[in-house]
């Protein structure tokens, strides 16, 4: 019988390319997710029956117990950028993380792989930061041999970032940005798969800091972007402490909506953009697991096309226009 293996938010932006990939190898998948409805999308990603959506609540033991019944590994991809309702930092980045791998040791589940990020550290200013060091912290300490993954900011079809900026450039001649200057070290979201994947078959432990072949400041990522998407846009820069102002008003204002007003940016983001988010000098990467980073340039037009002026139609157009001339 094939292996079994629980993604926690198999679902998610990450989680889905993992369980495409391990069911691709022939993998049993369990997708632990809170609203299994919303996720039978990963159904078709192997044979009948073969990956499954399941109800899972990540602050809860029995819960998390529950699917993780059988398995053979078990990957979580759980996390939060914002404190919402129980789901807060501590919640999920902490006793979520905890949780899944004191319960996995304890059900003698083989290997385990853990979703982090760049920036995790118990020093950091912002509590996102810190949460996500002390969730590592909490996984080593009951599943020593798991696989620790860092990814920097992930770009792919559904990613939230240029996704996110290439749908605001539509609307006016500037596009504003916090942290203009800051670097980032952006990763296709599928080598990050690949490297999970890894973890999963028992071929790699510790910890990996992901980034791309590429270093570029926000404003450079900006102007790529803009340059696939064919807008001619102003990058304005937003001073940190004119964006912590910012954050604070959207939060009043999410107060006074009883949370049903939430603003494009939070106090502890802007505290998380002020530092690079860049692969260290002296970590694991892409070349200690033997894979070759994909280039920004190589995916970004295969999804962002669509937010041209006219859509899929403006190559048609430059073609026609050529033809004039």
């Amino acid at each position: 019988m094939s292996k079994l293996v629980t993604i926690y938010g198999g679902s998610g932006f990450l989680g889905r390319y993992i369980a495409r990939r391990l069911a691709k190898d022939g993998w049993r998948v369990r997708v632990a997710v809170r609203s299994p409805n919303e996720a039978m999308f990963v159904k078709p990603y192997g044979a009948v029956g073969q990956v499954e959506p399941v109800f899972c609540n990540i602050r809860d033991d029995a819960s998390v117990a529950s699917v993780m019944t059988g398995a053979d590994a078990v990957v979580n991809c759980v996390g939060v950028l914002d404190n919402i309702g129980k789901n807060t930092f501590d919640a999920v980045h902490v006793e979520g993380a905890e949780r899944v791998a004191r319960l996995a040791a304890a059900n003698g589940v083989g290997t385990m792989v853990h979703i982090s990020a760049i920036g995790a550290d118990e020093n950091s200013a912002s509590e996102y930061g810190r949460t996500k060091a002390q969730g590592e912290a909490a996984i080593l300490q009951n599943m020593p041999n798991a696989m620790i993954l860092r990814p920097s900011i992930m770009f792919g079809h559904e990613d939230g970032f240029f996704n996110r900026f290439a749908g605001m450039s539509r609307f006016g001649p500037v596009l504003p940005v916090i942290g203009a200057e800051t670097k980032f070290q952006t990763v296709y979201v599928d080598d990050v798969a690949a490297a999970a994947v890894m973890g999963v078959d028992g071929q790699a432990q510790g910890v990996f800091e992901l980034g791309g072949p590429d270093v570029n400041t926000f404003r450079e990522l900006m102007g790529q972007m803009l340059k696939v998407v064919r807008r001619r846009r102003l990058v304005l820069n937003i001073p940190f402490g004119i964006a912590k102002i910012m954050a604070f008003g959207f939060k009043v204002g999410r107060f006074l909506s009883l949370g049903l007003v939430r603003g494009p940016i939070t106090a502890d983001q802007v505290e998380s953009l002020k530092i690079d988010n860049v692969v260290s000098e002296d970590a694991q990467g892409f070349d200690a697991l033997g894979i070759t980073p994909t280039a920004l340039e190589a995916i970004l037009p295969d999804y962002l096309w669509r937010f041209r002026p006219s859509g899929q139609y403006d190559a048609i157009k430059e073609s026609a226009a050529n033809l004039k001339a």
